[in-house]
């Protein structure tokens, strides 16, 4: 095989010296060549590292399974029972040859490799040397580019070649990063001068990532299914103190009752007005008979501003409505941790000095119920960005004390601040449509001539084209208007209601420059493989439950899952198929900044999304996702000559993942052979499928074991 591999690299640069006229041959030939070369070493290593073949788990992977406990040391038991004298000199013998075998295997194959790299690089100058002047150039930096990334993954390949040794697994985080969320160190940003609330931002410094594996709190238990883990949550798996749950805070974090081990919440209360009261009355302030009328007015899609634990979002959603929580990172007593662990939707997000990672004109409805931000500060900026990701016909909906009139007129200041935040609302061109108590209700224009109207000079100026970004990601706030350039200027009640919305037409689809035909095929497919998803994963769930021969595994239940993460979510086609299979599910759409940009569709047909870059860590507390899903994501990254490492990713999507939650990666066989190689770092519990209708692509579906802290 040695010999094989050596001989056709000399052929491969022969044969390439002789079709050098064709210059985009020649660069697929390398890219290709260059894959084919670690694929045939990556085969040969792992084969004389494991002298197995690689086959199926022999144990099936399945939900509540025994928590793992983690010590700090662990010794070998020694066998009691004494040998025969016979039996153990032969087994020394054979020991003894198996050992020389390999140590004689290994030297070849470390000899192989200086070979390979020393015919690898000699041919590949010479090809270079042997081209023409003038095709030379077109060339150049391609061709060096390649080799340079052929030397990195040769040298990858021979770290292999050293042993298990250098494949240890992945160390575990010490006890104080059970919380850890790279990019989000409020010390350290004070320590570099920031401030003025810009020391909560997003910063995601060099080196910061630490690839450890995230333990779950001592006493932490996996939570209630949906609809109960709604209402109840385990005290230990977050971070929160007594005082913090009975500070009185926003409206829904007041909804609280802690017990011994849990902490439940209340949709109304005897003590407080209750939240559907609220929600009532923010219907009638916007002139609907009730809640259950949004969905008629055009609201499918709420941005909850410092949602304090989610409760407002949790009533609408009995009412079809995604509201989304963002907040500040907070060490402790965190509103989007605690969210989140509800089974609602939720992500780190600040309004501090940077524009949220949505597009321009993403949200029907923004609310902000005492969420700690003072709109009337940096000269209307905030109130700036609530306009761009607001749609046209939208709604924000601001609670705060310095509404109130009685009290304005009694403090001078205060009524300062509110008429500076009533008259920037005016200039934005906001109708004021109704003031009861500590609630105010505007609404965005839905005409764009309304801004032309304005008299000279007042209020913010609207954006250049330039400007006009639509796909921001964390830019410096703009105190321009902007979204007034995008082909998506559509007022909400013009848009089809939910859940029609869903299913855009071939007009709608031109702003995106989608066909009909390419959604439909998107949404047949997804439909096969929801449902291939759930029936693999029957067996796997259910395998510690006997059941009698003849009688197929039953169907996961339709609660199985909650919080779903996409990290390459193209039209949002696994959230279409798994509402439309009627999973009690919610799907946080991620789009990669490496790809294509159909985030606007994704949020047009109402569902939720972000843009994200998977070199970095995901504005989210650890163990907040039930299933992470990938698919073709390797493959972009690849595309992109690894920006960042695997082991980088999948450490990352093990910090998010909760205990016993579930891993489907589907990619190309080369990349998931690779990535079923690092799951054993990992230590997660993994399986290859392979896919029927396409040869060229696996299935890779794991399991992240329940690990259990020991007492120190």
């Amino acid at each position: 095989m040695i010999i094989t591999i050596i001989y056709g690299e000399f052929l491969f640069f022969h044969e390439l010296s002789r079709d050098w006229i064709d210059r985009k041959v020649v660069y697929s030939t390398l890219l290709l060549y260059r894959r084919q070369l670690v694929l045939r070493y990556l085969s040969i290593s792992s084969s004389v590292l494991t002298n197995k073949k690689v086959i199926k788990m022999s144990r099936p992977l399945h939900r509540g399974a025994p928590a793992i406990r983690v010590t700090s040391s662990s010794n070998d038991l020694l066998d009691s029972q004494v040998k025969e004298q016979t039996e153990k000199e032969e087994f020394d013998r054979n020991q003894s040859s198996h050992r020389s075998r390999h140590r004689l295997t290994m030297l070849l194959l470390k000899s192989s490799l200086v070979v390979i790299v020393i015919l690898a690089l000699t041919g590949s100058f010479w090809w270079t040397l042997s081209i023409s002047t003038s095709s030379r150039g077109h060339i150049f930096h391609s061709s060096r580019r390649l080799q340079e990334q052929l030397v990195s993954d040769l040298w990858d390949i021979g770290e292999l070649s050293f042993g298990t040794s250098r494949m240890k697994e992945i160390e575990f985080c010490p006890g104080e990063l059970e919380n850890y969320i790279p990019c989000f160190n409020v010390s350290e940003n004070l320590d570099s001068g920031f401030s003025d609330g810009n020391e909560y931002d997003r910063v995601c410094r060099q080196g910061s990532r630490q690839n450890c594996l995230v333990l779950p709190p001592m006493n932490y238990k996996i939570p209630l299914r949906w609809p109960t883990g709604r209402d109840i949550i385990w005290v230990a798996n977050v971070k929160i103190t007594g005082q913090e749950v009975f500070t009185s805070g926003s409206l829904t974090k007041r909804m609280m009752m802690l017990e011994e081990e849990q902490i439940s919440f209340r949709s109304a209360s005897l003590m407080f007005d209750g939240v559907e009261d609220y929600s009532h009355q923010i219907a009638e302030m916007i002139g609907l008979r009730n809640e259950s009328n949004f969905i008629q007015a055009g609201i499918r899609t709420i941005l909850d501003i410092g949602c304090g634990y989610g409760s407002f979002g949790a009533h609408l959603f009995s009412e079809q409505i995604l509201t989304i929580c963002i907040a500040n990172y907070e060490s402790s007593g965190s509103q989007v941790q605690l969210t989140l662990e509800r089974g609602l939707p939720a992500m780190i997000g600040s309004f501090s000095s940077k524009q949220l990672p949505y597009p321009s004109l993403s949200f029907d409805l923004l609310h902000c119920a005492r969420c700690g931000i003072d709109w009337d500060k940096k000269d209307g900026t905030f109130l700036i960005e609530v306009d761009r990701v607001l749609r046209p016909g939208g709604y924000f909906v601001w609670t705060s004390p310095l509404i109130n009139v009685q009290s304005s007129l009694r403090n001078k200041e205060k009524q300062k601040r509110w008429n500076f935040v009533r008259d920037f609302a005016e200039n934005l061109c906001w109708e004021l449509m109704s003031q009861q108590d500590e609630t105010v209700v505007w609404k965005k224009t839905s005409k764009k001539t309304c801004y032309n109207s304005r008299k000279s000079g007042s209020g913010p100026s609207i954006c250049s084209k330039v400007q006009d970004v639509e796909f921001p990601y964390y830019r410096p706030l703009q105190n321009c208007i902007g979204g007034m350039h995008s082909r998506r200027w559509v007022p909400i009640e013009e848009r089809a209601t939910w859940p029609s919305r869903s299913n855009l037409n071939r007009s709608e689809l031109a702003l995106y420059g989608l066909h009909l035909d390419e959604l439909n095929e998107d949404t047949a497919n997804y439909r096969i493989i929801v449902r291939n998803y759930w029936s693999l994963l029957s067996p796997l769930i259910f395998s510690d439950h006997p059941k009698r021969p003849g009688d197929e595994d039953p169907s996961p239940p339709y609660n199985m899952l909650r919080n779903v993460l996409d990290m390459n979510a193209r039209y949002g086609g696994l959230n279409a198929a798994l509402l439309e299979a009627r999973k009690s599910v919610w799907v946080m759409n991620v789009v990669p900044t490496t790809g294509p940009k159909y985030l606007p569709l994704i949020l047009d047909r109402g569902y939720f999304g972000v843009l994200h870059d998977w070199c970095e860590a995901f504005p989210t507390y650890p163990r907040t996702y039930d299933m992470v899903h990938a698919e073709g994501l390797l493959s972009l990254e690849s595309s992109q000559h690894w920006r960042c490492t695997m082991v980088d990713i999948f450490t990352e999507i093990d910090r998010m993942l909760r205990p016993e939650g579930w891993i489907i990666i589907r990619d190309t066989a080369l990349l998931i052979d690779s990535a079923r190689v690092l799951t054993r770092r990992l230590k997660w519990e993994a399986r290859v499928i392979e896919i029927e209708s396409n040869n060229d692509e696996r299935l890779l579906i794991c399991q992240k074991p329940f690990f259990k802290r020991q007492p120190s």
